[in-house]
């Protein structure tokens, strides 16, 4: 295990071992901020789901009030008219097949969001190894499937942000950057969760969230308690 830091140790000494309201907790971590760099702010939940079944993935979109404070680049996969909607849209590439290649041939993955319409999915199923692991697969429940690229693009670009359920049961997503104000975030992170929070699987029984945290890219996790966004 790596030996933590000075900095690291003195700022997890000033958070006590209990459950904080989110507001408290936005403050605490703008008190113990220690670096010399603008950190993000990252939301994390543990869920008490199983999402190798089917009917227990937890996964959605959400677009955040004041968005993540990070420059996403946009990959468009389209072809003929959509490629020159994608581009006054705003996405930073636009191409068709010969973006698949590129992608296969030279490793390239030097972009953070991936929108194809239907019709080049053929092509971008191809990549499935590749894009799937890194969470960057279009999809159809996301939203990033679509022959109605303007929006989805301006949505991606103003804030909104993917979740999914890993294997272990964890969702995780950055909120903001600690330079943002504490209102800000507080709105950014409360939309977060309660977005996850309304995902929750119809067949679940029991106990949903079994864990909640915030932290800085550097900061030790401040526990958050959940009942104040199940209301």
């Amino acid at each position: 295990m790596a030996k933590k830091g000075k900095k690291y140790l003195q700022a997890k000494e000033k958070i006590e071992d209990r459950e904080y309201t989110l507001k408290d907790a936005i403050y605490l971590l703008k008190e113990i901020k220690s670096s010399n760099f603008d950190e993000s702010v990252d939301v994390s939940m543990n869920l008490n789901v199983d999402p190798k079944y089917a009917d227990q993935m937890v996964r959605g979109t959400v677009s955040l009030p004041h968005g993540t404070g990070k420059t996403v680049k946009v990959l468009v996969i389209a072809s003929g008219e959509k490629q020159k909607e994608a581009e006054e849209a705003g996405a930073d590439y636009v191409g068709g097949e010969e973006m698949v290649e590129k992608i296969q041939k030279e490793n390239w993955f030097d972009f953070d969001v991936v929108v194809s319409t239907p019709d080049m999915m053929k092509h971008v199923g191809k990549l499935g190894k590749l894009l799937g692991p890194k969470g960057l697969m279009p999809s159809p429940k996301s939203g990033t499937v679509t022959f109605n690229l303007k929006p989805v693009i301006e949505e991606i670009k103003s804030g909104r942000v993917e979740f999914k359920v890993d294997k272990t049961g964890n969702i995780h997503s950055s909120v903001g950057k600690i330079s943002f104000d504490a209102e800000k975030l507080y709105e950014n992170a409360k939309t977060f969760i309660v977005a996850v929070i309304k995902a929750r699987p119809v067949s679940l029984k029991g106990k949903y969230v079994k864990g909640l945290y915030i932290s800085t890219t550097m900061s030790p996790s401040i526990r958050l308690g959940v009942q104040e966004f199940e209301r």
